[in-house]
């Protein structure tokens, strides 16, 4: 596991190629669930969303040789935008494969940051073989959305510098979908809060990382019939060890309290944020007895929301 020396040095590492994003909080949702909660706004990260610390963590640390080949990526969204913003940021070439289902508002966002776009059919064994494909022709390198360590320990920089502004949090709440901001969230809990708990959401309706705690191995979706589009991944070999030794727990909501926390954040807050990043609150309103009285952090994970499907 890494040591909490080299994960400070990733976080030394990239902050001249991320924002750090404020902490804001509510005192109406401070009463709603009986919490002291800290929502540490990653909507504001540069492309809308925590993955550029990840991605710009893994092309950083790829020897020259490897940058000037390029990186190549599968990704429907998110990790899309913060691989060709952190690639072109550092000035290496950034191949995405993207399914061709994917919303164009995402396309149009890949495109402006410089990513170059081959699309497939949405299926995972077609992504993965147009990526292939790509690697093969170019010599770029392959980085993986969740299941890297250098975008796992990359994530994890969100939590260290909640951490450095809310020392005292007694627990971490962060949405699960690949595994990556979890398993990087809880090993920054681990070395720079003070017993500070890390607890995953998920949608039932997508609840692989709930079912692979409970049985101990990486579980798939049979459905992934979710509002929670980022949160339709499922965990890798590299982040599940981290997540089980580090995890408390994860709990899952219901399609109807996503829905209804991302209305109160977006009426009581003022921030626009996606479905996947309401989870946290969801998930801590559902279970309110679980945080009563306590310091609790959320991380707001990405505000990237196409206005044509809002749920409400």
């Amino acid at each position: 596991m890494i040591s909490k020396q080299d994960l400070q040095a990733v976080h030394e590492r990239i902050k001249p190629y991320i924002h750090n994003t404020p902490v804001l909080t509510s005192r109406l949702l401070n009463e709603m669930s009986g919490a002291e909660l800290f929502f540490k706004c990653e909507n504001f990260q540069r492309m809308g969303a925590f993955k550029m610390r990840g991605a710009a963590n893994a092309i950083l640390n790829l020897p020259k040789e490897k940058q000037e080949k390029g990186v190549v990526t599968h990704s429907s969204g998110n990790f899309a935008q913060a691989v060709s913003l952190a690639a072109k940021s550092l000035g290496v070439p950034a191949y995405i494969v993207m399914p061709s289902t994917a919303p164009q508002v995402k396309k149009d966002a890949v495109k402006g940051y410089g990513g170059k776009i081959t699309e497939c059919p949405p299926t995972l064994p077609e992504r993965e073989k147009a990526a292939q494909k790509i690697m093969e022709r170019t010599g770029a390198t392959f980085v993986h959305p969740s299941n890297d360590l250098d975008v796992i320990y990359g994530q994890g920089t969100a939590a260290i510098e909640l951490l450095e502004e809310q020392p005292d949090l007694e627990v971490v709440v962060t949405p699960v979908g690949g595994g990556g901001l979890i398993a990087g969230t809880a090993l920054a809990a681990n070395y720079f809060g003070k017993n500070c708990k890390t607890v995953g959401a998920e949608p039932f309706e997508a609840d692989d990382a709930w079912r692979s705690l409970q049985s101990g191995k990486i579980e798939e979706n049979a459905t992934t019939n979710t509002i929670a589009d980022g949160l339709k991944t499922q965990l890798g070999e590299k982040n599940f060890p981290i997540i089980q030794k580090l995890v408390s727990e994860i709990i899952r909501v219901e399609e109807n309290e996503i829905i209804a926390a991302m209305k109160l954040i977006w009426e009581r807050m003022k921030l626009v944020v996606e479905p996947s990043s309401a989870t946290a609150l969801a998930a801590i309103l559902r279970q309110k007895e679980k945080f009563k009285g306590k310091k609790v952090g959320i991380i707001i994970s990405g505000g990237n929301v196409d206005l044509q499907k809002l749920p409400f």
